[in-house]
């Protein structure tokens, strides 16, 4: 696929005068959501820790109109707070919010070697999806149809060894998603989506992109015969913040391509 991901359009435009936060979105499955709500007709406000990487996003994109970039840390409340203010006073309104931002590696230390600050630094998508949601619930609210997604894992489901602070997060924000559907209903729509093996190498900043180099053994892992890409996700994205899903509430929707319904047996 080419280095520089084009956006994929979509003739309906679904997200068609839409405006949607997307946190973690200047790089991986984040920018994959961003592109889709662009391609979609959507308005999107990128947030990111990495500034050179939004900057990027925006130049490639060339949709000024459209597009917005606002250097955010989920993880501070006053920085999530002039994340919200930035995207009213950009766009005058906010239709979607999803919350994608967070430690994209699901190893870490062992359990018996984890200090307390790294398990809370892990659980740092758990709490910026709760101080975003916090903050942007008032503008969802003043909108017919607002949605929230949760960006969490199919780790919420399933493990690998010393994962616990990273599966605590992900399952978290699974349980976070049908409380708050509950809670922000009927005004606000609340669901998450679970990827499995999502390939982002050409999905990241312009130094950092690469060629993704995937075997024949790792697609065929996968029951569509291939690993996933961010557009992916972006395409369930852009269905869950429409309203398309009227009647959609409080649900993991697991993109993974059949390969957490495979059964494996050691050889």
């Amino acid at each position: 696929m080419p280095l520089t991901p084009a956006i994929t359009d979509w003739p309906a435009r679904p997200l068609r005068d839409r405006v949607v936060i997307v946190t973690g979105g200047a790089q991986g499955v984040g920018r994959g959501i961003a592109q889709a709500v662009l391609g979609a007709g959507g308005s999107v406000m990128i947030a990111d820790r990495d500034a050179d990487a939004g900057r990027a996003c925006l130049k490639e994109w060339a949709l000024p109109e459209r597009a917005a970039f606002q250097r955010a840390d989920v993880a501070s409340e006053r920085s999530v707070q002039a994340l919200v203010k930035a995207a009213l006073k950009r766009f005058g309104r906010i239709d979607g919010l999803v919350n994608n931002a967070g430690i994209a590696s699901a190893h870490g230390t062992p359990l018996a070697d984890m200090t307390l600050a790294e398990w809370q630094r892990r659980l740092s998508s758990l709490h910026g999806a709760f101080l975003c949601s916090k903050h942007a619930l008032p503008a969802l609210r003043a909108q017919a149809g607002g949605a929230i997604i949760n960006i969490a894992s199919t780790r919420a489901w399933q493990s690998e060894p010393d994962s616990e602070a990273y599966a605590a997060a992900k399952g978290g924000l699974v349980a976070f998603t049908h409380a708050l559907a509950i809670s922000s209903g009927p005004d606000v729509r609340v669901n998450s989506i679970s990827p499995g093996w999502i390939t982002t190498d050409a999905w990241q900043a312009p130094a950092r992109r690469r060629t993704p180099k995937l075997s024949r053994r790792d697609h065929a892992q996968h029951a569509v015969g291939r690993v996933g890409q961010p557009e992916d996700i972006g395409a369930l994205a852009v269905f869950l913040l429409s309203d398309l899903s009227g009647f959609i509430t409080g649900q993991d929707h697991i993109v993974d391509g059949g390969m957490s319904r495979t059964m494996i047996y050691a050889e």
